[in-house]
């Protein structure tokens, strides 16, 4: 198993105007060469797909109830405070005052109820199973009543285990339907949609009325590069401030090169190799010694070194290390004598 890190570069200039004090309005532009194609269905909440990429275009368009904020795993949005009952079975959150969608519409618990019960996306069928009824107690206040105790429900309600908080405006949605959202959203995040080239890029435009600051940016333009020699030539050529998921050759490209920084950041992704066949007793990967022979022949450090520069410390497990309760399992160690040896056992001396 490996662990992944993706690893982000940026342009040292970039970086330090990105630190400098909060100014009172948005000013300039970045243009952020992404690692992926961007789908018009990550403008839409409700048909989030199971990754968390869409999330960097959900949090710049769409805003929830609750969801991680800095210092806290769990923060208040756009409710400004929530309450679970003593017996674990409704949970009551009170929407801030004057929250305004980005064409001016008012947000209420009715476009916080339309939202929940048109989520469609990863983790749909849990939600609604376990919650039994939406109640609206007011313009500000609304309430979850679910059949029983279920410690998870802030989990799947309020993080990026699904996008079933985020809010979007029913009546601008019942206007133009699912189509016309698609083609133009409009939520409550920090950037505003400006416009949209398939395969291309996506423009956006800060929320000056955004609820929690004003955002230092005043217009992104996200491109959809998968290639990333070609991320780094936008970067060379300045066609792009920021680019993501650099490793291998194209990381140690950017190492090398005093103009450009290569910032390594840690977060819950992995790789590993599965063997489904197993359960399939004609198969050979039944034998679990030749499962083993696999796992002693791989050398996950070189794998490390030369995939993305040493930032992808081998794991043991498939849950990510830095996931809460994660088991900090070593992986099994390099051991080409002992992979032959299992592979002799299991009938296959010569590989």
């Amino acid at each position: 198993m490996q662990s992944r890190r993706f690893v982000w570069l940026l342009l040292v200039v970039c970086c330090l105007g990105l630190t400098a004090n909060v100014v009172a309005a948005p000013k300039g532009e970045i243009v952020y060469a992404m690692h992926v194609t961007i789908a018009p269905a990550w403008f839409d909440p409700a048909e989030m797909p199971a990754q968390i990429t869409p999330f960097l275009i959900y949090y710049a368009l769409h805003d929830g109830l609750v969801r991680a904020l800095p210092g806290e795993r769990m923060g208040a949005a756009l409710a400004e405070k929530w309450t679970e009952s003593p017996d674990g079975l409704t949970y009551e959150f009170k929407l801030r005052p004057g929250l305004k969608f980005h064409n001016g519409d008012a947000c209420t618990t009715e476009d916080v109820h339309f939202s929940f019960q048109r989520y469609k996306g990863s983790g749909a069928s849990e939600v609604h199973k376990k919650v039994k009824q939406v109640e609206i107690v007011d313009p500000l206040t609304i309430r979850f009543h679910l059949h029983e105790p279920w410690p998870d429900f802030m989990t799947f309600y309020g993080s990026t285990a699904t996008a079933a908080g985020l809010v979007v405006p029913k009546k601008y949605f019942e206007q133009v339907g699912e189509d016309g959202f698609k083609k133009h959203p409009i939520g409550l995040g920090p950037y505003k949609f400006v416009s949209h080239l398939p395969g291309i890029e996506l423009v956006l435009e800060a929320n000056e009325n955004y609820w929690r600051k004003v955002p230092n940016i005043q217009k992104i333009t996200l491109k959809g590069i998968p290639e990333s020699t070609t991320r780094l030539a936008m970067l060379k050529k300045g066609e792009a401030d920021y680019a993501a998921a650099m490793d291998g050759e194209v990381a140690a490209e950017v190492q090398r090169d005093p103009t450009m920084q290569l910032v390594d950041t840690r977060h819950a992704s992995i790789f590993w190799v599965a063997f489904p066949e197993q359960w399939d007793p004609k198969s050979p990967w039944a034998d679990k010694r030749l499962r083993q022979a696999v796992n002693y022949a791989l050398d996950r450090q070189a794998i490390n070194e030369a995939a993305c520069l040493g930032f992808c410390p081998p794991a043991g497990v498939i849950v990510p290390r830095v996931m809460d309760f994660a088991l900090q399992t070593e992986p099994i160690p390099y051991d080409p004598a002992k992979a032959k040896k299992l592979l002799a056992e299991a009938g296959y001396p010569n590989g």
